[in-house]
């Protein structure tokens, strides 16, 4: 995974906590980055609960005589021979206002033969701020003030530049169409697609502690949102969680492999949308749906240490660690008949909640069914098999519904299958002691055998209330670390 360009200079900065509690009021220094000029200059970053504010230093007049009198404006006609007869210094390449530092004698720049013409402090050039072909260049005076009373004075501010809001936002720690993980720095997009443009940070953990209190901010209002989405909904179809990922690519090429996906945990579904559901009709719009039951969960590897950027991991002896995403923070969706998705996200703790939500909506699913049943055959003999949170597994008859054999979910001992449609369930008898082979084909055996992991997991959960964190592999990573 490659990181792009070199860091700029440290700055001291205070180390914020490491939990996602949404920051109230935020400010700090930081650095607007341009990818195509490779040029960054100063900011000041405003964060509130709903936007993100972008703040660029400028001049502007805060005393002296009223708005419309301070500006002058003075038309000077070049001679056919010579130039107008001002030196000016200063620029954006210079980081200073643009201002006239001196006014040449008998020039069209020259206020008159009585003037002191070396320090042009009568110029009426100097009243007023510098507009070049009519485009402001927010001079403040150089020399001392005119005599005139009313005389405007100049400050420094910050002054706002752009909002971005944070409701349904999302960040992006990559340069766009690459795996280049962007050094100190992370991008804001806003649901309407406005950018809050690189961000970049003195330090790494400057840019981590940011990272978090914006990833905060934008939970804070997306918990807002599900509440407002729940009122509208029965119980049993409650948005347990939603929120941004990337999901790579199926046979991409290398120049891009991921792209923004939003997903949704909802009653008994799991969606993925190209954009975020805002209304109630907007759920029927999405690109993939999922039934929970069917679908597993996985995490993929992830970094060890989540406050620190890919550089600071260097130092720890990591730079051979195999990412088999190219990403650290992976988790993966397989479905029935083959299909999965992969996803990544920002931060481990972002990792975790996904984990602990799908286990929490899978099981909720389970209890609110009870029970699934699905068409399989053996033999050229049509039958049903069923999962049941309460009874375990049943299998019988299609047409007669005669029961052929029932086991408890403690009778499971093992399985195997041919990756296909074939499956054989081990199962124990609680008389004989003995195992009895149970085979069986299912269209979709995939599915088949996620139900059964979510039931079983379900059930375990039930009698076991900590059964969730001990086999929650991304919890453990946060625990410890």
């Amino acid at each position: 995974m490659g990181t792009e360009g070199p860091p700029p200079p440290a700055a001291s900065r205070g180390r914020q906590g490491c939990l996602l509690v949404p920051a109230r009021t935020k400010t700090t220094i930081a650095l607007l980055y341009d990818e195509e000029s490779e040029n960054a200059y100063d900011i000041r970053l405003k964060l509130t609960k709903e936007v993100l504010t972008i703040q660029k230093q400028d001049v502007v007049c805060v005393g002296g005589s009223h708005q419309g009198r301070n500006r002058r404006t003075v038309t000077l006609r070049r001679q056919p021979v010579g130039g107008l007869g001002l030196s000016i210094k200063g620029g954006s390449e210079h980081n200073v206002p643009v201002v006239i530092s001196k006014i040449f004698e008998d020039q069209a720049g020259s206020p008159g033969p009585s003037s002191d013409h070396s320090s042009g402090a009568s110029s009426p050039l100097f009243d007023s701020g510098l507009h070049l072909n009519g485009n402001s260049s927010t001079t403040a005076p150089s020399s001392p003030s005119s005599p005139i009373a009313k005389d405007p004075r100049y400050e420094k501010r910050w002054l706002d530049t752009l909002s971005v809001p944070l409701s349904m936002a999302r960040i992006s720690r990559y340069k766009a169409g690459t795996e280049k993980l962007r050094w100190n720095a992370f991008e804001v997009l806003a649901l309407d697609g406005v950018s809050s443009g690189i961000l970049r940070f003195y330090t790494a953990q400057d840019g981590t502690d940011w990272l978090r209190a914006v990833s905060a901010n934008i939970r804070e209002l997306t918990l807002q949102n599900m509440k407002m989405a729940n009122k509208c909904c029965s119980p049993s179809d409650q948005v347990v969680h939603m929120g941004w990922v990337n999901e790579k690519l199926q046979g991409a090429d290398s120049s891009q492999t991921f792209r923004p996906k939003f997903l949704a945990l909802k009653g008994p579904s799991f969606y993925v949308f190209s954009t975020p559901p805002v209304s109630t009709f907007d759920w029927v719009r999405a690109e993939r749906t999922y039934h929970l039951c069917e679908v597993l969960f996985k995490v993929h590897k992830f970094w060890l240490t989540e406050d620190c950027w890919l550089q600071a991991n260097l130092y720890l002896g990591l730079q051979d660690f195999d990412f088999e995403d190219q990403r650290p923070y992976c988790f993966s969706i397989v479905a029935g008949h083959g299909k999965s998705h992969v996803f990544n996200v920002e931060l481990g703790s972002e990792l975790a909640m996904w984990e602990k939500s799908f286990q929490r909506a899978t099981f909720m699913e389970v209890q609110r069914t009870g029970s699934r049943t699905y068409m399989c055959s053996w033999q050229g003999e049509m039958l049903c098999f069923t999962v049941d949170f309460a009874l375990g597994f049943t299998c019988f008859e299609s047409k007669t519904k005669n029961v052929l054999w029932r086991f408890k979910f403690s009778q499971l001992k093992g399985s195997s299958d041919d990756g296909k449609t074939r499956v054989k369930l081990l199962f124990q008898n609680l008389d004989t002691k003995q195992i009895e082979t149970k085979e069986l084909e299912f269209q979709d055996l995939r599915a088949v055998l996620h139900c059964i992991h979510s039931f079983i997991a379900a059930k375990v959960a039930s009698v076991d209330p900590g059964f969730m964190d001990s086999q929650s592999l991304a919890r453990k990573y946060m625990y410890s670390s």
